[in-house]
């Protein structure tokens, strides 16, 4: 995905109307069609409904288009950030990220922090939390968006909270519901995070099942963007996923909350006890930023 790709899809949504959108970015409209299927071919959904009186967004389109508009900011921003940072020093700080966390939560993140702390250069790393962990005893990250409790040698701050559900193959029974329960997985396929990727999801789900008294025949990967490709290779019935997560990766799948037991996935900022101010700087900065949509209230744990 690049960005002219994204500029070109913004156009398009602002105009409604692929030749509209070409005479406006002085391309022909064969030429901006096909840069529009690339970059659906990119998401791997349809991102506009073509009708004879020009387009509208599709759910995935809608989705893609807030995404899009705060990374061209940003981009778009680039330079002059680039210019104001001569001669003035700015100190790295490294955050890791787990699968899981909103895009659009994320970017919001950067954004804010690009403007009120300017004398901090954020860097990100995708990683488990298990090996976030690690990476911060060992030094190679300030911060870390962890989804197991941290140790008590770190601060400890809880963000928020997102329920988890299934999103359920097309046509499956389950598809017309608008909520599930343990008691109605059992003997079906379900594709689930293992314990190297959310450490704590895998025992969770058994002893919910055990509780119930049914027998989901669980399925274990670690997958984060390939996951109809992980649901295919093992024949699953449903991923279980939080809908942020469901509506990007499998926006043709019906999502259903699991409402018995409520089943939240827990984001924690850890960093540790002794750090430069910068990082806490950028700590306070992250732990300020609006929960994203969808997300319950953060108890507030321990930190600084």
């Amino acid at each position: 995905m690049e960005l002219r790709h994204l500029r070109y899809f913004t156009t398009v949504a602002a105009e409604g109307s692929l030749s509209r959108a070409a005479e406006r970015l002085h391309l022909t409209q064969p030429s901006l069609s096909r840069q529009i299927r690339q970059l659906e071919r990119d998401v791997g959904a349809p991102l506009f409904e073509r009708t004879p009186g020009g387009t509208s967004l599709t759910p995935a389109g809608a989705a893609l288009h807030h995404h899009a508009l705060l990374l061209l900011r940003l981009a778009d921003a680039a330079p002059d950030m680039a210019r104001s940072a001569m001669g003035r020093t700015r100190e790295i700080v490294h955050i890791g990220v787990p699968p899981g966390v909103p895009d659009g939560w994320l970017l919001d993140v950067l954004a804010t922090l690009e403007t009120e702390l300017p004398h901090a250069a954020v860097t990100l790393t995708e990683a488990s939390s298990t090996e976030q962990l690690r990476m911060i005893r060992e030094g190679r990250l300030d911060l870390g968006l962890v989804h197991e409790h941290p140790p008590g040698r770190l601060h400890a701050e809880h963000l928020f909270a997102f329920p988890f559900g299934l999103a359920v193959r097309p046509g499956h029974p389950l598809a017309d519901g608008t909520a599930c329960r343990m008691q109605d997985l059992d003997n079906l396929r379900i594709l689930a995070h293992g314990r190297q990727q959310v450490p704590v999801v895998d025992d969770r789900l058994v002893v919910a099942g055990h509780d119930a008294g049914v027998v989901p025949l669980w399925q274990f990967a670690q997958f984060s963007q390939h996951a109809r490709a992980f649901a295919e290779a093992v024949k699953a019935d449903a991923v279980l996923l939080m809908a942020h997560s469901a509506r990007r990766l499998l926006p043709d799948w019906p999502w259903l909350p699991l409402a018995e037991p409520e089943f939240p996935l827990v984001t924690w900022l850890t960093w540790p006890l002794e750090t430069r101010a910068v990082v806490r700087d950028v700590a306070r900065g992250v732990r300020a930023q609006d929960r994203p949509a969808g997300a319950t209230p953060a108890a507030r744990s321990s930190g600084s």
